[in-house]
């Protein structure tokens, strides 16, 4: 599967957001589809891409676990290399994702691979019902920006759990979106929509972007 590049990536953008999937869904379920198009209404140029078994379930409709770390950090690595080749080096280049993909995303910056901002929709701080089992052992390598945002009935991380643990996050910086379950979709009673906590998400991205990314270039 090639890339797919949101309209504003097509304008010689100043800052591109590679996103990755998450475990379970493609980078065209209605999710990744309806984020993308926020981001981009918000002057964000996106680039999706699939992880390899993600890819082979498309090729012969088989569902596969995600494939093992190594693999999918040297795919996004060969991603990544991919979109700077395309938008050379004075465009910024964040790398982000839905859940896995935004793991993923945080554990390359970690490492450093030039990336310049990191972006997570839901981060699975940790697997639901198991809450000792945290996965920030690595934000506090991460040197450039990192914006985590997150429903507020996360299973993968609730508000007070994960400032339980505020001391650990390194320069992480949060947004709650009231109500947003792991996929943002909010409680019925609310006012809110699921497009209303994409698109706000998709505002603090932009926000992010501007006061953290750019003003560092």
């Amino acid at each position: 599967m090639e890339l797919i590049k949101s309209n504003y990536y097509q304008n010689q953008p100043k800052v591109v957001l590679i996103l990755a999937h998450g475990a379970g869904a493609p980078a065209d379920s209605p999710f990744m589809e309806e984020l993308a198009e926020a981001l981009d209404a918000e002057g964000v140029a996106v680039a999706r891409f699939e992880f390899p078994y993600m890819e082979k379930r498309r090729q012969d409709g088989k569902k596969r676990p995600p494939d093992r770390q190594p693999r999918l950090l040297e795919h996004f690595r060969d991603v990544l290399a991919e979109v700077r080749a395309e938008v050379g080096n004075e465009c910024a280049i964040l790398a982000g994702g839905k859940s896995m993909g935004g793991r993923m995303a945080s554990l390359l910056a970690a490492e450093d691979n030039g990336i310049d901002g990191v972006v997570c929709f839901g981060y699975p701080f940790h697997p639901p019902g198991k809450p000792d089992n945290w996965r920030i052992d690595h934000f506090p390598r991460i040197e450039c920006p990192l914006l985590v945002i997150q429903g507020t009935r996360d299973p993968f991380g609730k508000p007070d759990e994960v400032a339980a643990r505020q001391s650990q996050l390194g320069a992480c910086q949060l947004v709650w979106l009231e109500g947003g379950n792991h996929d943002f979709q909010p409680l019925a009673r609310q006012a809110e929509t699921r497009q209303d906590l994409i698109n706000e998400a998709a505002r603090q991205v932009s926000r992010f972007i501007a006061s953290q990314v750019c003003s560092s270039q």
